[in-house]
């Protein structure tokens, strides 16, 4: 059991990540715990988000001042740096296929076309301004609050691809690979215990941004499961890619919305 968990841990960081890790063999055994790891990869994300936040604020505090875009892009980069962008790319190729308005079938085509559209590069750019205006703005309480949310968004991500039902029955890709052969009963008890864990820490941490955090990734969940069955019939791991990414950036701005308005209100 503990080498199959190990294999687990390895096959999610080799398959979500950057990070190395060393090798492991791609079997049904192997990948069944995949999913219980895959959020630990949002948990180096945060955690790396935080130092790059804690390491402004030092050598601001000592006159060594770079500037604020140049800390808030870094941290605007580092997910796509440490993914390797395999999630944003899903975030475009979904741009496409939903902005092509195209019956089911077609949608699910383009959503397997290796070539970015005219409608994915515009929305990257939008994505990425998007999120520097969001992370310029970002405080101590709020930046805590961002990164744990990438924790949040790859639970919630890892809880669609066990739940939600799967647009291609046959040759589904990786993402109908990984719900084929998961452990669900095991999978899901974990990733809901990861849920109830976060919404007791963001509010902890965050006040009302904690919980303005949970409120938007609700509502983007929702919307994201409504999306899947009314344009794509079920969900893909280009689907997934997009909730994650979107997740992330209303999450962040709710955050830091909430956090400007109760220091404002002076609540």
């Amino acid at each position: 059991m503990a080498g199959r968990l190990w294999n687990s841990f390895k096959i999610a960081f080799t398959m979500y990540s950057r990070i190395p890790v060393p090798e492991a063999k791609w079997t049904e055994e192997n990948t069944s715990y995949a999913m219980c790891f895959f959020p630990f990869i949002g948990a180096v994300i945060g955690a790396a988000t935080w130092g790059i936040f804690l390491l402004k604020e030092y050598l601001s505090g000592r006159g060594f001042e770079f500037g604020n875009l140049f800390f808030t892009i870094l941290m605007v980069m580092l997910p796509v740096m440490i993914t390797g962008g395999i999630h944003l790319d899903g975030f475009l190729d979904t741009q496409d296929a939903l902005a092509s308005w195209q019956p089911r079938e077609k949608r699910l085509e383009i959503l397997k076309d290796p070539h970015a559209g005219s409608f994915a590069i515009l929305s990257c750019g939008v994505y990425l301004l998007a999120y520097t205006g969001i992370y310029s703005a970002l405080s101590k309480d709020s930046a805590g609050v961002a990164a744990i949310s990438f924790f949040l968004s790859r639970t919630l991500s890892g809880l669609s691809v066990l739940t939600f039902p799967q647009a291609r029955k046959e040759g589904g890709g990786l993402c109908a690979s990984f719900s084929a052969h998961a452990a669900k009963k095991a999978c899901l008890a974990v990733l809901f215990g990861y849920l109830v864990i976060l919404c007791f820490v963001l509010i902890a941490a965050g006040g009302y941004a904690g919980v303005s955090c949970l409120l938007a990734a609700g509502l983007m969940y929702g919307y994201y499961y409504s999306m899947c069955i009314k344009k794509f019939g079920g969900m893909t791991g280009d689907l997934a890619g997009y909730f994650l990414q979107m997740c992330e950036l209303f999450m962040a701005a709710a955050a830091v919305v909430t956090d400007v308005l109760v220091k404002g209100f002076g609540l």
